[in-house]
């Protein structure tokens, strides 16, 4: 592990516990990174906004790959986004509300984006969306937005996303799913291996040299991608196939755990 250079990590389920929690000593450890010229990348389906709350001691120190990799920030400047058409999201919503029992957000740069019907939910959905604008009508904004996520109360977008979206949407889009309540949908090849792909040509990193830790379906391309892939111990056990290593659970701190060991490898090696 002495050539790593880039780490990723997704946040729900894996970096945060089951309380939604960091790991005690993970400002530490980004120090330490940069310390030893590591760069930290945290990979989610959360949006730019939401990230750079949650980490506001570190924004300068880290890269944040938001909306699935719809955009990447590096550094506190954005250097990759991937807006999808007005016309295609309009789309998207229509078929959300006529063919499921789904909710359509638009992922707005600045705000994600839905229908005032829909306010019941506002204290669940700002956990993830620190930004939320209700509107009348939907359909009739029109705004830049990098990813569609559809929000599923009754915890079915299994079921969803292979009966409905995926036949619908995957030719032309990125389709993932997220836990039992989410269904992201991007643009074509947009996905968090394409955003270390991206890291890695601006950073001059080969993807021998990078690391990543996930738990679930949009994290396989990021697990696919680099050579140290972990995925954590509470993870679906279908992305044991994805992932060269298993560390221990998010509640057991399993990301910094690794973490923690790389530090102690490079800091032998000086």
């Amino acid at each position: 592990m002495e050539n790593i250079q880039l780490i990723a990590s997704d946040m729900d389920h894996t970096l945060l516990t089951e309380k939604g929690e960091l790991p005690p000593d993970f400002n530490s450890d980004i120090l330490a990174l940069e310390q030893l010229g590591v760069s930290f990348a945290i990979a989610s389906g959360r949006p730019l906004y939401t990230l750079t709350n949650l980490f506001s001691e570190l924004n300068e120190k880290m890269i944040f790959i938001s909306d699935n990799g719809g955009l990447i920030s590096y550094k506190g400047k954005i250097i990759f986004k991937s807006l999808i058409s007005p016309v295609d999201y309009k789309t998207m919503i229509h078929f959300v509300e006529e063919q499921t029992n789904g909710i359509a957000i638009l992922c707005g740069l600045d705000s994600a984006y839905l229908s005032e019907k829909h306010k019941k939910y506002a204290a669940f959905l700002r956990t993830f969306y620190t930004n939320i604008t209700f509107v009348e009508d939907i359909q009739s904004i029109q705004i830049d937005i990098d990813k569609f996520t559809i929000y599923f109360p009754e915890n079915d977008s299994k079921v969803n996303y292979h009966e409905k979206i995926m036949p619908k949407f995957n030719e032309k889009f990125s389709v993932t799913i997220g836990d039992t309540i989410w269904i992201d949908i991007m643009n074509k090849g947009v996905d968090k291996g394409q955003a270390m792909a991206i890291l890695g040509e601006k950073l001059g990193i080969d993807s021998s040299q990078m690391m990543a830790f996930g738990d679930t379906y949009n994290d396989k391309e990021m697990l696919q991608y680099v050579k140290y892939s972990y995925i954590v111990g509470n993870a679906d056990e279908d992305m044991k196939q994805y992932a060269q290593f298993v560390t221990k659970t998010n509640d057991e701190y399993g990301v910094t755990k690794v973490i923690e060991e790389l530090i102690e490898i490079k800091n032998n090696l000086r």
